[in-house]
């Protein structure tokens, strides 16, 4: 597929998002020192009366937010360790400004989204921070989306294998990553709060991007400095919902029988005096790339409508909802002078709890972020970008003057190399010529082969944020005669 100036226009504004994203930007907006003063949300701290900073962290974006507490705060950072994707960029440097080499805060790479052993091996290196931690240190956690299977840290009787078997079989069946967070919670030693039980009587900041609909604590990351408002009955019933019993290893079954039956201690819940020394604060999330995405569609001339930064659903579903409201704008009827002769449309809100959104004529951009899923239907190669692209090219086919653009903002979609793909109303046609179905592969979940055949996959590299997905149409004006 040959570069387009709509192709490149939907480049710039999913780069605008991603800026607005930038970890280590994030955490200086909101983390302040003026000499022993340090500042963050309603935290005023003395530091001449702390006695030792730790920064620990988990996550995709968690290096470079981490890089940025080390340049704010240097030589009173004692110890540290961060827990990051394989292959994640942006490692704390040497000028960060630790006090002596080598560096007291050690970037530790594992396995994601499933956990492996390295991920074990810094989550309890984690741990033993933690529980070292006295009354009068602070530790500043950095968490960020993807910590939660970056903190692989079993509950007594699991193993790593058992946790990587109910990842794998949460991710297959569809569950959002809500319901499988809560699981996750309940099978931790160091999720849902548990972190900040670990670290008490210190003092606990925890810098927090969002990758999460509604930025709910106790689900990013599966909450490791939050209350954590589910219950292992609540755990058992989304098991149970998707109907994975069989699938799951009997120990983990019976650990979470054992919870719901009061066998096992809950995790730490809201009203804990232990959260009285905590504070979680959200420095980045979607609704700010998405803001940034719509100014910078306006200042391509494009007017934009922002239809939500709550998407969720089905990914092939959803593309298709989007793409008529797409189709409604591209038919508007206006005048010689670009004005609708119907007035503003108003769009049926694509859940919910979404308002209806006034539709302009073109040349317009919509946009919303989220985070959808797919259920596996087939045994191809993608992600919910890809698939949910692959279905809007569908709707589209044929049609001129639509382009579209779905991306992970963390770089990566699904077990692949690309963040997601790009459509317009040539792309099934394209495919079609290089004797590629495009029913066949969205029947097979094969949406990486139908994009590669026609170089449609938009490949940025691991871009060290990650605040979920972004869904971008360009609808230009039509000539009228």
């Amino acid at each position: 597929m040959n570069p387009s100036p709509m192709r490149e226009q939907l480049m710039t504004i999913f780069r605008a998002g991603l800026a607005a994203a930038d970890p280590a930007a994030a955490v200086r907006r909101h983390l302040r020192r003026e000499g022993e003063r340090l500042r963050a949300g309603g935290w005023d701290l003395d530091l001449s009366k702390i006695q030792r900073v730790l920064l620990v962290g988990a996550g995709k974006a968690s290096a470079r937010m981490g890089a940025a507490v080390q340049e704010i705060l240097g030589e009173r950072i004692r110890d540290g360790w961060i827990n990051v994707k394989t292959s994640a960029p942006a490692q704390i440097t040497a000028e960060g400004g630790c006090a002596t080499p080598p560096l007291c805060v050690t970037v530790h790479e594992a396995g994601h989204p499933v956990p492996d052993e390295a991920g074990v091996d810094g989550a309890r290196r984690i741990a033993e921070l933690l529980e070292g931690a006295g009354p009068d240190d602070l530790v500043i956690f950095c968490i960020s989306g993807g910590g939660s299977a970056l903190l692989p840290l079993p509950a007594e009787g699991l193993t790593l294998a058992d946790k990587q078997r109910v990842t794998q079989v949460l991710l297959r069946c569809g569950a959002k990553i809500q319901e499988i967070n809560v699981v996750r919670k309940h099978l931790s030693g160091i999720k849902g709060g548990q972190a900040a039980r670990l670290a008490a009587p210190a003092r606990v900041l925890s810098l927090i991007l969002s990758d999460v609909i509604g930025d709910p604590l106790d689900i990013i990351a599966s909450g490791p400095t939050a209350p954590d408002t589910s219950t292992f009955a609540q755990a058992l019933k989304i098991i149970s919902r998707y109907g994975i019993e069989k699938e799951l290893p009997p120990n983990v079954l019976a650990r979470l029988r054992d919870g719901a039956a009061g066998l096992i201690s809950e995790t730490p819940k809201p009203g804990d005096p232990l959260f009285e020394r905590v504070q979680n604060l959200i420095v980045a999330n979607n609704s700010a790339s998405v803001a940034a995405c719509a100014e910078c569609a306006r200042g391509l001339g494009y007017a934009p409508v922002v239809l939500s930064t709550a998407t969720e659903g089905e990914a092939r579903d959803v593309a298709r909802a989007q793409a008529a409201l797409a189709l409604e704008i591209l038919t508007m009827p206006i005048d010689k002078n670009g004005v609708s002769l119907v007035g503003a449309r108003h769009a049926l809100p694509l859940r919910a709890n979404v308002a209806p959104h006034p539709l302009p004529p073109p040349p317009a951009c919509l946009i919303s972020g989220g985070e959808t899923t797919v259920t596996l239907r087939g045994h191809g190669r993608g992600g919910r970008n890809q698939e949910f692209a692959l279905a809007a090219a569908m709707a589209i086919d044929g049609t001129p003057g639509i382009a579209f653009l779905a991306g992970g903002t963390d770089g990566t979609d699904g077990p692949t190399d690309a963040a997601g793909a790009y459509a317009d109303g040539d792309t099934v046609r394209l495919a079609r010529e290089k004797g590629v179905s495009a029913a066949d592969c969205l029947e097979a979940n094969d949406s990486y082969r139908f994009f590669d055949a026609i170089g449609g996959l938009v490949k940025t590299g691991p871009t060290g944020t990650n605040v979920m997905d972004l869904y971008l149409w360009l609808i230009a004006a039509q000539p009228r005669f």
